[in-house]
């Protein structure tokens, strides 16, 4: 069940749910502030993914293959698209899970939230999910003609939006690989992330 409420305050009020006593927290970061800045890295990794890629594209073909307004426009779109960013997390939740979608209190940063045990590979999947929302634009843009700046422009900017917002859902996936086995659920509750051993 997904549910959308405009402004979240507390995300532990929406990361409650009922916690199985073989949990075992993960060694991770915590607060928000300090997961975003050990991610930093990965982002720093995806940018030179999207940079590398116009730059082949250009000098594949010898020419401007983007109109930079276009670029802006693009990332205005990919910064709208990023509720349906939070939908794809949600959707890899089974019905019975209980998913709440909304807008940080004070940021530009929109969540998807549950506490709700998912085997490791189904973890990864919804982690990784919205990466649809950069790859469907890049791919567009690799194939797209180099004369077609304004369209280029407008899916480039929508695939560095997509492509690099996942970058602390990379670093989760880095955290469940490095600490829980192949047989492990992986579980939200309140601020922290937990195994489940089964």
């Amino acid at each position: 069940m997904i549910k959308y409420v405009k402004i979240i305050d507390n995300i532990g009020e929406y990361q409650c749910g009922k916690l199985p006593l073989t949990a075992q927290k993960l060694d991770a970061p915590a607060t928000t502030e300090e997961m975003m800045r050990k991610s930093a890295p990965i982002a720093v990794i995806l940018c030179a993914i999207m940079s590398l890629t116009i730059c082949m594209k250009a000098l594949a073909s010898k020419s401007m293959v983007f109109f930079l307004p276009a670029v802006l426009g693009g990332l205005f779109l990919g910064f709208l698209f990023l509720i349906i960013h939070e939908w794809l997390h949600a959707i890899a939740y089974p019905g019975k899970a209980a998913v709440t979608i909304g807008k940080l209190k004070g940021r530009l940063v929109f969540v998807a939230l549950a506490s709700f045990p998912l085997k490791r590979s189904r973890f990864i999947v919804m982690c990784l999910l919205p990466f649809l929302l950069g790859m469907i634009p890049l791919i567009l843009f690799v194939l797209s003609p180099p004369q077609n700046t304004i369209f280029n422009g407008l899916l480039f900017g929508m695939a560095c939006m997509g492509m690099i917002s996942p970058y602390p859902d990379v670093y989760n996936i880095i955290l469940v690989l490095q600490q829980a086995k192949n047989t492990d659920k992986i579980m939200f509750y309140g601020d922290g992330l937990y195994r489940i051993s089964s």
